[in-house]
């Protein structure tokens, strides 16, 4: 399960890929099998989430890792690396950066 906190030890990716909307599903699809047959077996792996934008134009990957150095050794990963390039003929664009969280801030409703 992913937990969005500052005292979390992880390192967030969050990749955003332009696709046309005719692709987005498309996209998705190879992410999440990338994700579930790949990238959740590697080691450092936390979590993914995939995001769809209701325009059809974004898809956006928010995944945890334990370190970047986990990152990175994923990036070197065949099977991986077989998965980005096959995303990156997909999107017509992506942009992936590492971050740290910075700010929580939630309100409980009650019902």
């Amino acid at each position: 399960m992913t937990t969005i906190s500052k005292e979390r030890d992880v390192v967030t990716l969050i990749n955003v890929f332009t696709v046309a909307p005719d692709d987005q599903q498309r996209l998705l699809d190879l992410l999440a099998e990338a994700t579930e047959s790949v990238m959740n077996g590697l080691p450092g792996f936390v979590s993914a989430n995939l995001h769809k934008s209701i325009d059809g134009t974004k898809v956006v990957n928010y995944a945890q890792w334990r370190s970047r150095e986990d990152f990175e050794a994923m990036l070197q990963n065949p099977e991986a690396m077989a998965h980005m390039r096959e995303a990156g003929e997909i999107a017509e664009q992506f942009e992936p950066h590492l971050y740290e969280v910075s700010l929580v801030e939630e309100v409980e409703r009650r019902a």
